[in-house]
């Protein structure tokens, strides 16, 4: 089974414009992303899904610096810029991707596609469905198949968020979520708020430039309640003000 693994990223956020290529650590928001997801030796190809935007320039420039493959498609219908990205790659299956998680753990990255893996009959698999991680550490898997469904009935705000619709409306779907215990949803490591940023580069200025396991972070976090209470005010967005 072959699993592509898709980033999106673009320099428009509302809350946060440019965010996936400020400097973390001396390497982009992106890098981290990027580079999480090749250490865990579990994808079969990477790209990066940007948009054609002139301000994305600045990304497709950034991915031919990393050696990472690159999409540029539409701005809003981040469905379509998948399924095209996805266009004349082997592709049983792709792993979602946002470029503004940089702490992601290669191991969880890769315990959920052996699971995918092993698991055949499955549509979707993802670590959000029960979270139990920090935001901005989860993952997710959707099939082919369901991407492509999804592709053909979306419509909304569906088509910004990808793998919305297929969890949404699973129909015959086979839907798996994994738990990682114990507890941690209630910490916010996903970079969305300049709060959030502190937090981040908090964390990177004490534990280094490299991938943190999941552990080691919630346990760095538990300890350090004042560095949890930076973003702990921000609020996630709803789907459908995305």
């Amino acid at each position: 089974m072959r699993i592509v693994g898709i980033i999106q990223a673009r320099m428009g956020s509302t809350r946060l414009p440019g965010k996936v290529l400020r400097d973390l650590g001396g390497r982009s928001v992106l890098g981290w992303v990027v580079r999480a997801a090749r250490e865990s030796r579990a994808l079969d190809d990477l790209v990066v899904a940007t948009t054609t935007l002139a301000a994305d320039d600045a990304v497709a420039a950034e991915c031919d610096r990393l050696g990472v493959a690159c999409h540029r498609g539409p701005v809003d219908d981040v469905l379509t810029r998948f399924i095209q990205a996805l266009a004349g790659r082997d592709a049983d299956a792709v792993m979602r991707f946002t470029a503004d998680c940089p702490l992601l753990d290669p191991v969880v990255i890769r315990e959920s596609v052996l699971v995918f893996r092993a698991l055949p009959e499955l549509d979707y698999l993802s670590t959000s469905l029960a979270r139990t991680l920090p935001r901005g550490l989860d993952v997710e898997i959707v099939g082919a198949a369901a991407l492509a469904r999804a592709d053909a009935e979306a419509t909304g705000y569906h088509r910004t968020h990808v793998t919305s619709y297929v969890y949404a409306h699973p129909g015959e779907s086979r839907l798996l979520g994994l738990a990682h215990p114990p507890a941690a949803d209630d910490l916010r490591v996903t970079l969305d708020t300049e709060d959030d940023w502190r937090l981040i580069t908090r964390v990177v200025e004490e534990l280094g430039d490299g991938c943190v396991p999941v552990r080691t972070l919630v346990s760095w976090l538990r300890a350090r309640p004042e560095v949890c209470e930076l973003n702990a005010h921000v609020r996630q967005k709803e789907l459908q003000d995305a």
